[in-house]
């Protein structure tokens, strides 16, 4: 039981890793972010790292050659678009010459979005759970339990690094969107490129 629990946790850090690097450009980017939208970000992409491979489990394997075959073109379309919206606003206020007095406001639904784009592709994580010996309908809970406080961890990390580095920016709001527009993009080339592959 104990080897299982260690490979669910290394499971879960590894699926973090898209959720650590879009909360460092979070923090990084939004100037309002009070403790409560703050704890949002890690708490969102918490919960959806939990649900997916949740989802995936109880799926079956009945979807999962139709899971496979999209999942990796949403997480890039996703992240392309709320990358590529970030860049755009970044250059209109780096033209901009009041562009050192703007900041980049949280929304959550930019939050959501987020949320599902890192973590769509846990769904044949779930459904990959099923052949895993030692895992039941009973223990899969706890499971993602640990996946979804793993994630809620490290993307909390992610985002008071990516706040630090955003104070780095200070005064040139619009350099950090189009840096952190560029990471989005990066991170969805990166999923479309190993479900292409895969």
């Amino acid at each position: 039981m104990w080897v299982l629990i260690l490979q669910i946790m290394l499971l879960g850090v590894s699926l973090a890793m898209d959720a650590f690097a879009v909360s460092v450009t979070d923090g990084m980017c939004y100037g309002d972010l009070s403790r409560g939208k703050a704890v949002t970000v890690p708490l969102t992409f918490g919960i959806f790292q939990a649900a997916m491979p949740l989802a995936g489990f109880f799926l079956g394997t009945l979807f999962i050659s139709y899971i496979d075959s999209f999942d990796h073109y949403v997480a890039f379309g996703l992240l392309l678009l709320i990358g590529g919206k970030m860049m755009l606003d970044g250059i209109k206020e780096l033209r901009s010459e009041e562009s050192s007095l703007s900041i980049k406001k949280f929304r959550y639904g930019e939050v959501f979005l987020q949320g599902i784009a890192t973590s769509i592709d846990a769904l044949a994580v779930g459904i990959s759970m099923l052949s895993m010996a030692g895992i039941t309908d009973i223990n899969v809970f706890g499971f993602v339990a640990i996946i979804g406080v793993e994630t809620f961890i490290i993307s909390l990390t992610g985002l008071i690094i990516g706040k630090k580095i955003g104070k780095l920016f200070a005064g040139k709001a619009s350099v950090a969107e189009i840096v952190g527009g560029l990471v989005l993009i990066g991170i969805g080339i990166k999923v479309l490129v190993e479900g292409l592959i895969a």
